[in-house]
């Protein structure tokens, strides 16, 4: 087993990062390394190291997708050229690695995806036919849900590589992580951020994970562990938290077309996590989307007050049940049968169909009415299971979660993830990153229910 890192007698510990040596990668790891070493009696040394995502070539599908960066920088953390490793946490898989522990999450970039263009044009702008290019199957198949009219290119490289085959290059844009772009200064080069309503990015995107061996953090009380314990950001990681237990319940790794997005939401005195979740079909002919939250608790009360009308949450036993009842379902119209695999074009706009009015005829397929997906609150039902009679195949489904606390009345907050709330009184963290995992699990099984193990090829099954 590894020796843990110890202090020397009186003097500074030296920490090796390690990281992978493309220029982003530098960037954001000598950023952690900073905070680390800012944090306590710590000098910081960075170790470069070449991965399998960095030598071979090939889409990242036909690599392997998950593990692709990380492997060779987990095998130098296990035998001690490097005491420290920071990956991207999109290209972390979601199982664990026996003796590593993800130490620290420090707070997130924006993670929506942004355009790069040529002629400064948004995504709206670009001309049909255009070539656009992306490695992401999870980006490539919400471009063409947007613009089926676009021709979508498979391309890998750095992004100074990316961005170098747009006009005068081969290609009319590319699609990166803006936080990738902030972090290297190129945010010059964007003409839009792409909203999450319409390319949800991939769990975990904008967000990077300190990776550590379990036994240098054993100590609380070690430099390096109050280091970690000092740059770790509890918001990001309870929102990460949620997107990769929604990503590790459906089996999915990196490459698949899912998209996830959590937060924390602030309404008046409650703080809620929101997790929205999106799975695409590759070709981008079909989409489930769906919305879950969970109360966390009340910020700034003591939560030892009997008078309080929640139960009394506990270290280890949070008041964290998800109060969802869903209930609104969106499709897109399939009346044109024409239409191949009812995808969805710019001059056939989305539908919204509320299903709650009990006059309605539920489910109602016919010619000149929109597919719809009945209401998923009757009991003789789990959750609008897709059935052989009401497939959901070819539209776009959401569902909108009702919280049963009255006085929110469904109105979104602010997804503010930073400001104004703390760890309350009388929880520990832990309890909260396992209401967040409880979170993404529950939404797995909303979009498992609705058939996204097929709709996605996806290695979870009911």
């Amino acid at each position: 087993m590894p020796e843990p890192v110890v202090p020397p007698a009186g003097g500074r510990t030296t920490v090796r990062v390690g990281t992978r040596a493309s220029r982003l990668a530098l960037t954001q790891t000598g950023m952690v390394a900073d905070r680390l070493a800012a944090e306590g009696p710590l000098d910081t040394e960075l170790v470069r190291i070449t991965t399998d995502g960095d030598r071979l070539t090939g889409s990242l599908v036909a690599l392997g997708g998950t593990g692709v960066f990380v492997t060779a920088l987990r095998e130098a953390l296990l035998d001690t050229r490097c005491d420290v490793a920071v990956h991207s946490l999109k290209d972390l898989p979601t199982g664990p690695s026996d003796g590593l522990v993800i130490a620290a999450v420090p707070e997130r970039e924006d993670p929506r995806d942004a355009l790069c263009a040529r002629d400064g044009m948004t995504l709206a702008e670009l001309p049909v036919g255009a070539r656009v290019g992306t490695g992401s199957p999870r980006r490539a198949a919400q471009l063409r849900a947007a613009r089926p009219d676009l021709a979508v290119v498979d391309i890998r490289g750095n992004v100074d590589t990316r961005l170098g085959r747009v006009a005068p290059g081969d290609l009319d844009a590319v699609v990166l992580a803006r936080a990738g772009l902030a972090r290297i200064g190129r945010l010059d080069a964007v003409t839009e951020v792409i909203e999450a309503t319409t390319m949800a990015p991939a769990p975990g995107q904008g967000a990077l994970a300190v990776e550590v061996r379990t036994a240098d953090v054993g100590d609380a009380g070690t430099p390096l562990a109050r280091a970690l314990t000092a740059v770790d950001h509890l918001p990001t990681r309870l929102a990460v938290t949620a997107e990769r237990s929604l990503l590790a319940r459906l089996e999915a790794g990196c490459a698949a077309p899912i998209g996830a997005l959590a937060h924390l939401e602030h309404t008046g005195a409650a703080v809620r996590l929101v997790l929205d979740a999106v799975v695409c079909r590759e070709d981008g002919t079909a989409q489930l989307r769906r919305t879950l939250a969970v109360a966390l608790t009340t910020p700034r009360t003591d939560l030892s007050d009997p008078a309080r009308s929640r139960a009394r949450a506990t270290p280890d036993t949070p008041t964290v049940t998800p109060t969802v009842t869903p209930t609104v379902t969106v499709t897109d119209d399939v009346s044109d049968p024409a239409r191949p695999r009812a995808r969805a074009t710019p001059d056939t706009p989305t539908v919204t169909d509320d299903v709650s009015d009990p006059a309605r005829p539920r489910a109602r397929a016919t010619p000149d009415t929109p597919t719809v997906t009945d209401d998923v609150s009757d009991p003789a039902r789990s959750r609008a299971r897709a059935t052989p009679d009401t497939p959901t195949v070819g539209v776009t489904v959401t569902v909108t979660d009702h919280v049963s606390d009255p006085a929110r009345s469904g109105a979104r907050g602010t997804p503010d993830t930073s400001e104004g709330w703390d760890t309350p009184e009388g929880w520990d963290a832990s309890g909260l990153v396992r209401a967040a995992e409880r979170l993404g699990v529950e939404m797995a099984e909303l979009l498992l229910a609705a058939g996204a193990a097929d709709l996605a090829q996806l290695g979870a099954a009911r």
